[in-house]
C-alpha cells in the first residue's frame, strides 16, 4: 500500500466541494494515474498500484489573497521567502531595507532567473510552508500532522507493507507526524522535492527540533531521497544525506523533466522516480 502525503498548491481538491473525503478520492485518483504513467515508462507496462493521499491542504488554508504580492504575505513568511532565496543565490545580497522591499526584491530575483511562473510558486510556497511552521503546535500544524498519521495508520491496519511518498512540504508534515506518533511503522519512506535540509527556513524550524543533524524517523525502515537536479525547494542541492542520518538513497543526477522540475505529476510519472517507489505486490 502507498501512502501519498502531497505539497503545496492543493488547496483546489477542496474547493468545489468543500468536502475532504472527495478532496481525498480525487487527489488519491490523479496520484495513482501519474504513479501507473512513470510504472509504464519503467517496465513497459501499467502496474496498478493502491495509493492513498492523506489530504490537509484544507487545514493550513487561511482564506486570505492568494495573488502574487507581496504584501499580502505576512512577516514570517516574507521572511521565510528572503531567506528562501538567499539560499538559492551565490552569496546572500538581497537589497537592504523593509522586510516587503527586501521579500519584493527576493521574487523579483527569482522573476528574472526562472520566469513568471516562479513568482507564482514562490509566493504560494512560502505562504503554505508559513502556514504550517510558523507557530509549534498550533492548530493548523497539529490537524495536518493527525492527518497524515491517520492515513498510514488505517493503511497498516490492512496487513500490508506500508510505502509512503511525501513531496515538497508533504515531507515535513510526514516527518513530524511520524515523529510525533512513534507506533507507527512504514517499509520505506520516499521523500520527493523536499525542502527538509533547507537551513533557516525549514530545518531548524522542525519539531522534534533536530539539532545539528536530524534523523530518520522512528519506525521507518528505509529513508530514499529523491529531487531533480534544478528543484527549487530541494535545498540543500547536494541531498538530504548531508544533514540526516538514515537517509539511504539519493540520486544526484535524477531529472524528471525538461521545464517542470517540481510538480508531482512530474515525480511520479518518471520512470527512476516510479521504481523507487513502487516495487510491487
Amino acid at each position: 500500500m502507498i501512502v501519498g502525503v502531497h505539497g503545496i498548491w492543493n488547496y483546489g481538491y477542496y474547493r468545489s466541494s468543500r468536502d475532504a473525503t472527495v478532496a481525498t478520492a480525487a487527489i488519491s485518483a490523479d496520484w495513482t494515474t501519474w504513479l501507473r504513467e512513470g510504472l509504464a515508462a519503467a517496465r513497459g507496462k501499467a502496474d496498478d498500484p493502491p495509493v492513498r493521499v492523506a489530504y490537509y491542504a484544507h487545514h493550513l488554508h487561511r482564506g486570505t489573497a492568494q495573488g502574487a504580492d507581496v504584501t499580502q504575505l505576512d512577516e514570517d513568511a516574507q521572511g521565510l521567502l528572503v531567506n528562501w532565496v538567499e539560499l538559492l543565490r551565490d552569496a546572500p545580497v538581497i537589497a537592504q531595507g523593509t522586510r516587503t522591499i527586501r521579500a519584493r526584491a527576493a521574487v523579483d530575483w527569482l522573476t528574472a532567473h526562472y520566469g513568471e511562473t516562479a513568482r507564482r510558486f514562490a509566493m504560494i510556497f512560502a505562504r503554505e510552508v508559513s502556514s504550517y511552521l510558523k507557530t509549534p503546535n498550533s492548530r493548523r500544524r497539529l490537524a495536518a500532522r493527525d492527518a497524515v498519521a491517520e492515513t498510514i495508520r488505517s493503511a497498516a491496519r490492512q496487513g500490508e507493507a506500508v510505502t509512503v511518498v511525501a513531496h515538497s512540504l508533504g515531507s515535513v508534515v510526514v516527518y513530524e507526524a511520524l515523529w510525533a506518533h512513534p507506533d507507527l511503522r512504514v517499509n520505506r519512506l520516499v521523500t520527493l522535492g523536499s525542502p527538509l535540509g533547507m537551513p533557516g527556513v525549514v530545518f531548524d524550524r522542525l519539531d522534534p527540533a533536530p539539532g545539528q543533524r536530524g534523523s530518520r524517523p522512528p519506525g521507518v525502515s528505509e529513508w530514499v531521497n529523491l529531487a531533480d537536479i534544478g528543484d527549487l525547494v530541494a535545498v540543500p542541492r547536494t541531498g538530504l544525506s548531508d544533514v540526516f542520518d538514515g537517509v539511504v538513497s539519493e540520486n544526484p543526477a535524477l531529472t524528471i523533466a525538461k521545464w517542470d522540475f517540481h510538480t508531482v505529476r512530474s515525480y511520479l510519472s518518471c520512470a527512476d522516480v516510479a521504481e523507487a517507489t513502487w516495487t510491487g505486490r
